[in-house]
């Protein structure tokens, strides 16, 4: 632990899982319609609720992860790292990702808490922006982890990925002949970020070298190295 990771770099992994989990079933929730998938024992309100519920505490255990990550001394991420996107000096873009996912949800939820004086079309187009929070926040999560190669960070985004896509190919096949042009756009996105990451995941970060093809800094990198050897 002395030549390691910090307490804190092991503490903000636990949050940032909890998190994906959490937007995961937020977003399986929305897209599956409350209206569709409510029931006499399950009742719409109770599933809004959940829905709900689920978002808000998903930006609750983002932030607790971006303090963890900013109070670790492992990696050099400090606040403004963490809220600016693709500014900060330990893999920027990645890190960047989660940024602007976080953003996303944050302007979801108030946009919810400001419904009536925004009126119901500007909420839902606002509430759209949930759609494309999700992927941002799987890829931001193998980026930016160190432990992308672990069994349990792998099985979670797969569980994860499954998730929002059957629930996408369940909506999809309702009502089919209605709104055939979005629900074909929906299958086109979900096709092309599923082929992305059938691609990406392999040759980047369960490819070789990818924690100094990621943008690691080079003080980070020989840190590893040495702490490596010396352990040998």
């Amino acid at each position: 632990m002395a030549s390691g990771p910090s307490v804190y770099w092991y503490a903000t992994r636990s949050p940032g899982a909890v998190a994906l989990l959490l937007l995961t079933a937020a977003v399986v929730l929305g897209v599956l319609d409350t209206r569709r998938v409510s029931s006499p024992r399950w009742p719409r309100f109770a599933i809004d609720s959940m829905h709900r519920s689920a978002s808000m505490l998903a930006i609750a255990f983002l932030a607790v992860h971006i303090l963890t990550a900013v109070l670790d001394s492992f990696a050099s991420i400090s606040l403004l790292d963490a809220v600016i996107p693709f500014a900060g000096s330990y893999r920027p873009f990645w890190l960047g990702l989660g940024a602007v996912s976080l953003y996303l949800l944050l302007a979801v939820a108030i946009s919810s808490a400001a419904r009536r004086r925004i009126g119901y079309g500007g909420w839902r187009a606002i509430h759209w922006l949930a759609y494309a929070s999700w992927p941002l926040a799987l890829v931001h999560s193998l980026g930016t982890g160190s432990d992308v190669k672990s069994w349990w960070l792998l099985a979670l985004a797969l569980a994860c990925m499954a998730a929002v896509l059957g629930a996408i190919l369940a909506r999809v096949s309702w009502e089919w002949p209605r709104h055939r042009g979005r629900r074909r756009a929906a299958l086109w996105a979900t096709g092309a970020f599923s082929l992305f990451l059938l691609v990406w995941v392999p040759l980047g970060p369960l490819g070789s070298e990818w924690a100094r093809r990621s943008g690691t800094p080079q003080a980070l990198l020989a840190h590893n190295h040495a702490g490596s050897e010396a352990s040998q």
